[in-house]
């Protein structure tokens, strides 16, 4: 009886398990994701160093803002795959939690019949047990079936005890995760007050470039100088040509045809432009895009290779697409390269995420097509709406 008693005492224990909870998630790419994110943050920490050494202009200073800025974009994009980690290990530890449950629930019904079949036999003796059985046979039957649950009962509570301490083990992992989860929290938040602090000393440098005659006039010295710089790479981009593949379909054969590389208006447009104020002219090469409600990707706007992916001045992230036959988009102030150098690319196909690098009017795609170095209005390439 004393078998008896203890598992009376696991039940009344048993009766005081708490209930299940929720739904876990996958967690296979989050390392990958982070890899990436940080070898990023590597590169753009090497851009900053490169941008630090030259010497100082208002261009590199709004680059060296820039750069500050997408470093930090990119460490709190790093913090936020460590909280959606956090989160799917905490479904998990959930999930891990609600089998604990269920098992402790079989182990409890378990119980709960060794201990009826055992209290309903344990108090009848030897002879009137003989007399009630109906045959010897039933008698050899029912006192090995009873033998059994009793020798069982000890493994039954022993597998219950167990459950119940896996159970406040994965509890205790779920209160400690939860703790991370609000670390990680607060650490996104401090990043996303950092960002605004960056975005607010590249709003104001940009800002004081607009409404300053002298800073203004500088600037587009400066952006002259980059320009030409273009030209230079222009020149060594097509001295690299590469063979076409069979059957291309040439570039001038789509003219007036192609998909705008990102959905949204035009704010700066191809060929002369007078500043309001101060009257200065200046020619654009290129035509800039602010992108419409919920668009941020750039487009390819026909197959061809990506032969430049990198960070240039006045350029902001500038990606260029050889089309074949010298003609080439460029899609500057990007935010995010999606395809590197070397990749060939289809029509429509996403190779950049829109931002503000290197951008006097915030967050806009800088698009230009060329015909060897020279550039020509891309309204005229692309479909009319």
């Amino acid at each position: 009886m004393r078998s008896v008693r203890a598992a009376a005492f696991v039940l009344a224990v048993l009766l005081l398990s708490p209930e299940a909870a929720p739904q876990s998630q996958s967690v296979s790419d989050f390392e990958q994701r982070l890899t990436r994110i940080n070898g990023q943050i590597k590169d753009l920490k090497a851009r900053l160093d490169s941008e630090a050494r030259k010497e100082s202009s208002i261009l590199t200073s709004l680059a060296k803002i820039n750069l500050n800025k997408s470093i930090v974009e990119r460490e709190l994009a790093a913090r936020n795959v460590e909280l959606e980690r956090g989160r799917a290990d905490l479904a998990v530890i959930q999930t891990n939690i609600r089998t604990i449950r269920a098992g402790i629930d079989r182990e409890r019904e378990s119980i709960e019949r060794t201990l009826v079949t055992l209290y309903k036999f344990g108090r009848v003796d030897f002879f009137q047990f003989l007399l009630q059985a109906r045959d010897i046979e039933t008698y050899a039957s029912e006192s090995k079936h009873l033998a059994l649950l009793a020798r069982g009962q000890d493994d039954l509570v022993a597998g219950y005890m167990a459950s119940l301490e896996e159970l406040r083990a994965a509890e205790s992992a779920l209160e400690s995760k939860q703790t991370d989860l609000a670390e990680m929290a607060r650490a996104a938040n401090l990043k996303r007050r950092e960002l605004d602090t960056e975005a607010r000393k590249s709003a104001t440098l940009v800002q004081e470039i607009r409404r300053n005659r002298t800073t203004y006039q500088q600037t587009l010295k400066e952006l002259s100088e980059s320009a030409e710089e273009l030209q230079k790479l222009m020149n060594k981009i097509i001295s690299q040509e590469w063979v076409l593949p069979a059957a291309w379909v040439p570039l001038y054969e789509r003219k007036g045809k192609l998909a705008w590389p990102l959905e949204g208006r035009i704010i700066t447009p191809f060929g002369f432009e007078k500043h309001p104020d101060f009257k200065t002219v200046v020619m654009n090469k290129g035509v800039e895009i602010s992108p419409g409600k919920d668009k941020s990707l750039i487009l390819s706007v026909h197959p061809g290779k990506v032969v430049y992916a990198d960070y240039f001045q006045g350029y902001g992230n500038l990606l260029i697409v050889d089309h074949g036959m010298t003609y080439y988009t460029l899609y500057g102030h990007c935010s995010e390269f999606l395809t590197p150098v070397g990749d060939m690319v289809r029509a429509g196909q996403p190779v950049a995420v829109v931002g503000d690098t290197g951008s006097l009017k915030g967050e806009c795609l800088y698009f230009e097509v060329r015909y060897k170095t020279k550039a020509l209005d891309p309204l005229q390439w692309l479909r009319r709406r």
